[in-house]
């Protein structure tokens, strides 16, 4: 039953996507961060004590998440077990977000499509934290494939294995996990202290899903019959041309598998940010990339699925 309800989840998401004005378990959690950093910043002014409450926010927000995910499907299912299994299946489809990634990647695609670049830029601020006021065509599209690549990892291979390790209650927890880092995990003064903890555990937890991508964007390269050897190749030897222990892993692997490269400066909170780049220049990246890397993102989210289900099944 485990193995049909994440496996109908992993549809529900690739059919459904993220429906704007449905109730979504993943905004409840944010709002509860925000309200919760407002009071922390309330009652601790110092540096110190900053570090203290990220950590008071981190346990709180996680525990809670665990805990109510796991009140709610036990509750329910006391009450009724075919209830409880519709819950279950609805909080582990809201778990993933491939389609929502995709749909977000295709807005700018079809403004780069259209020839606006204003409204290219316009899309792409949704999905990126850089500058996007001054960019190109070329850096529209570079920055496209980079979050989708690194975001295949967080909104879907991860979500899966923790789903798989321990159930909806512990990948939900991991969304927790994720989505803390989000909204408070930066390095810059407001958050460096209070997002500490955040920004260290997120790395944590996408430490073992961020090594698999490479393995598993690299068996999709394989279907996809792009360069398999390059992916593999640039996947490892890029892996660490990033300021994130394992955002590097994915992008590498793409832009190896695509023959361009990604990386390099940008600009984040007006600052200009010196990035190495990913990958070797083999051709210019164009928009037809961003089709390329969903359909990477697609299948090696399968392959993933596939292969955390073999293993759940040999244990279970």
């Amino acid at each position: 039953m485990t193995l049909f309800l994440y496996s109908a989840a992993f549809l529900l998401d690739l059919i459904l996507g993220d429906p704007h004005h449905w109730p979504h378990p993943i905004r409840w959690i944010g709002n509860s961060i925000s309200w919760l950093q407002q009071r922390i910043r309330a009652v601790c002014h110092s540096e110190s004590a900053l570090y203290v409450g990220g950590a008071v926010l981190w346990l709180v927000i996680v525990g809670a998440t665990w805990l109510v995910t796991w009140a709610v499907i036990s509750g329910l299912s006391a009450v009724n077990i075919w209830l409880g299994r519709l819950v279950e299946l609805w909080l582990a489809y809201t778990i993933l977000a491939g389609r929502c990634l995709s749909d977000a990647a295709m807005d700018v695609y079809r403004a780069l499509d259209s020839g606006s670049l204003e409204e290219s830029r316009r899309q792409l601020s949704y999905i990126v934290g850089r500058d996007t006021s001054q960019l190109n065509q070329t850096q529209i599209t570079r920055g496209v494939v980079e979050t989708v690549a690194e975001n295949t990892v967080d909104g879907v291979i991860a979500p899966l294995f923790y789903l798989f390790l321990g159930g909806v209650p512990l990948a939900m927890a991991y969304k927790a996990i994720n989505t803390l880092d989000s909204m408070v995990g930066y390095k810059n003064e407001k958050y460096k202290a209070i997002g500490c903890v955040s920004a260290r555990i997120d790395d944590l937890a996408n430490l073992i899903p961020a090594r698999l991508s490479w393995l598993l964007f690299t068996g999709a390269a394989a279907l996809m019959r792009l360069n398999v050897r390059n992916a593999f190749r640039i996947g490892w030897r890029d892996r660490y041309q990033h300021k994130s222990p394992n955002c590097g892993w994915s992008e590498a692997t793409v832009a190896g598998a695509l023959g361009v490269r990604l990386g390099g400066p940008n600009s984040y909170f007006g600052e200009l940010v010196e990035k190495p780049w990913i990958g070797d220049e083999q051709r210019e990246i164009n928009q037809q990339d961003i089709k390329l890397t969903i359909r990477l993102m697609f299948i090696a989210s399968a392959i993933a699925l596939m292969l955390f289900s073999i293993v759940y099944w040999m244990f279970h």
